[in-house]
């Protein structure tokens, strides 16, 4: 494999110039799906990818491609990259570190001369994060076949915006169908967003799965009543059912010898008030396991729990899933292709589970896919203090290189 490597200067400093776009006035960090601040970044990375001589496609869900048809035109390209919409308050990695390091992984290639045998496409996918509309992975789940256009098109945000009219007029509604490049492979780099890399002192993870995830939510209704006068033995209190629920699940999950995780992210109490025993709980609640039995089984204990828990505390129990996704396994190829290229540049390497999830889950139903990790400082992302070093950053970037490159070639077989 050749000791290319790629301009660091300037994936760097197009990390650090991206991560200054849409910025509010308190400073922080909101690139939210389709929102005016992220159609400068959207702009910022079109404007990069002209620079690079790159044709630019948008299909009809607002995904951007930068395509590199070289001397392969014709083939299923190979796909890289990720997303740079963000979340409330953000970091700057998180996912712009993957579409930014794909595209200068074809610039580098492109200037040393390389013949590829087949496309290379950049990607950057529409609504990853999900704050604005839901679900979340919207871009790559629609290229990718799982979901209608048209129906996500139509989705209403929580600011009651429709996604087909924002895209529209921030003017990132193209006319391709979602799906018109099948990927020959698609590769993602992204931090971790967890502290296993960091604190193993490994520089590359090799993902290898990603984790299955089931949200819900659960409604628990009991009868509001003043919390002076009330006997405890005579309440139906929906908070305290829902606390039940709080500590079944990380009672479950801590005495577990899996890798299960159980979250409860979101609670809300009616009437709300200091002195009023709860009538309504609503709660929501996040399983993951990289074990489709396993979820299930998670799934169906928490269901029994929450059928013993209404006859005890004589509560009324509804359960709405939000979304369910199947856990997924990368191509194994690929994977040993990122150790391979890892081992031939001294670094070390760990075969990993991604407990976030991300586009290449979406694309892996429609192509052979993996993800590479570099560490995420104290694992702490979806913050600004989201952090990863210049050295890793780049060392993530020249690994993806090699993978390209050896895709592009033949030079490395599965």
């Amino acid at each position: 494999m050749s000791k290319r490597s790629i301009d660091a200067s300037r994936l760097l400093g197009r990390i650090s110039e991206l991560g200054a776009v849409g910025r509010d006035s308190e400073g922080r960090l909101v690139r939210l799906a389709a929102s005016d601040s992220e159609k400068l970044g959207r702009d910022r990375f079109v404007s990069w990818l002209a620079e690079a001589g790159l044709e630019v496609a948008v299909d009809q869900i607002g995904n951007i491609f930068g395509i590199w048809n070289g001397a392969g035109a014709g083939e299923k390209p190979i796909m890289i990259g990720s997303h740079i919409d963000t979340v409330i308050n953000a970091g700057i990695y998180d996912g712009c570190y993957g579409v930014l390091a794909g595209l200068e992984v074809i610039q580098t290639l492109k200037s040393q001369g390389f013949e590829p045998s087949r496309p290379i496409v950049v990607a950057a996918f529409t609504n990853e994060e999900g704050v604005r509309y839901a679900p979340d992975m919207m871009g790559s789940l629609v290229y990718s076949g799982g979901l209608d256009v048209a129906a996500a098109l139509e989705t209403v945000g929580t600011d009651g915006t429709v996604l087909g009219d924002e895209l529209a007029r921030i003017g990132y509604s193209g006319p391709h169908a979602p799906g018109f490049m099948t990927p020959h492979t698609y590769v993602e780099l992204h931090i971790e967003q967890g502290p296993v890399l960091e604190r193993e002192g490994v520089a590359v993870g090799a993902v290898q799965d990603l984790q299955g995830i089931s949200w819900q939510k659960v409604t628990i209704d009991g009868d509001a009543n003043h919390a002076g006068t009330t006997p405890i033995s005579m309440r139906r209190d929906a908070g305290y059912a829902a606390a039940r629920v709080i500590t079944f699940l990380r009672d479950r999950a801590k005495a577990s010898s899996t890798p299960t995780v159980a979250t409860v992210g979101c609670i809300a109490f009616e009437p709300n008030a200091i002195n009023v025993i709860p009538s309504r709980a609503t709660l929501t609640v996040d399983l993951r396991d990289p074990d489709e039995d396993r979820l299930r089984e998670e799934e169906a204990a928490l269901a029994a729990f929450l059928e013993l828990l209404a006859a005890d505390e004589k509560v009324g129990i509804s359960v709405e899933r939000l979304a369910r996704f199947e856990p997924v396994k990368f191509d194994q190829g690929i994977v040993r292709l990122i150790e391979a290229a890892a081992r031939d540049r001294g670094l070390a390497c760990k075969r990993m589970t991604s407990g976030a999830g991300h586009d290449a889950q979406m694309i892996a139903r429609i192509a052979p896919s993996a993800m590479i990790f570099v560490p995420s400082r104290g694992g702490i992302s979806h913050n600004p203090k989201e952090f990863t070093a210049e050295a890793d950053l780049v060392a993530g970037a020249n690994i993806l290189l090699d993978v390209v490159s050896g895709l592009a070639t033949g030079e490395l077989r599965k």
